[in-house]
């Protein structure tokens, strides 16, 4: 009798595109995400994320630089940092007097505080799953960095740094640190929990900038691979 082969064990990062796609299905169903596909997003609200995110950066960035500074840790590294290029948004709207609408404000300070909570723990393991989370998210934005262009006529890159700044490549080299670094099944857990955690914090951030925006079209919209 031939016995059947064992199945390799889950990676974190096919784990974590497992446990997280009902948060990720649920944020490209928002007012917010439909809004921005169809042009019709006010550039306030558009701001708004990326002020909010600014905020969540820093800490995350900033946090993540402080734990490893020791450990030598061999995912997080400054060539995986986003801080800068959403400043350049930011600066480029303020340039035009656009100034961030204030709704997701208390969100962006919500997701900063828990990124510094865990780091006074110490929690490496949740702090990369809301690294995975943020990496991520500039992926996705590929997708819709062409109608954000579109919506406001943005020349080149300006105004858009941060939803261009992932690719493929990028995210398959950080894909292979975080599999090849986190491999024992408990630890895998505690990133996903963490991971899960930073997607309620998206949520929060978007459902606040969907306040008063048209519901979402019944109509199905295409999903970008990760």
């Amino acid at each position: 009798m031939t016995t059947a082969p064992v199945p390799a064990p889950a990676t974190v990062v096919e784990r974590l595109r497992t446990s997280t796609r009902d948060w990720h299905d649920a944020l490209e169903a928002t007012p917010f995400a439909s809004a921005m596909i169809a042009g019709t997003l006010p550039v306030e609200r558009y701001v708004g994320q990326l002020a909010a995110y600014r905020v969540v950066l820093s800490a995350l960035e900033g946090e993540l630089a402080r734990v490893t500074e020791s450990s030598a840790d061999p995912v997080w590294s400054a060539d995986l940092g986003k801080l800068p290029v959403i400043e350049r948004d930011l600066a480029y709207f303020a340039s035009l007097g656009t100034v961030p609408g204030s709704w997701a404000a208390e969100e962006g300070e919500a997701f900063a505080a828990d990124v510094r909570r865990l780091a006074a723990a110490s929690d490496l393991p949740a702090l990369l799953g809301y690294l995975y989370v943020m990496e991520g998210s500039t992926l996705g934005a590929l997708y819709l960095h062409p109608y954000v262009t579109a919506a406001y006529r943005l020349p080149g890159t300006d105004g858009v740094a941060y939803y261009t700044s992932g690719d493929r490549d990028r995210w398959a080299r950080f894909a292979s640190r975080m599999n090849q670094a986190l491999a024992d099944p408990e630890v895998q857990d505690q990133v996903v929990a963490a991971a899960r955690g930073a997607y309620r914090h998206t949520a929060a951030i978007t459902g606040a900038l969907s306040v008063g925006l048209s519901p979402p079209s019944p109509s199905p919209t295409p999903t970008p691979v990760r």
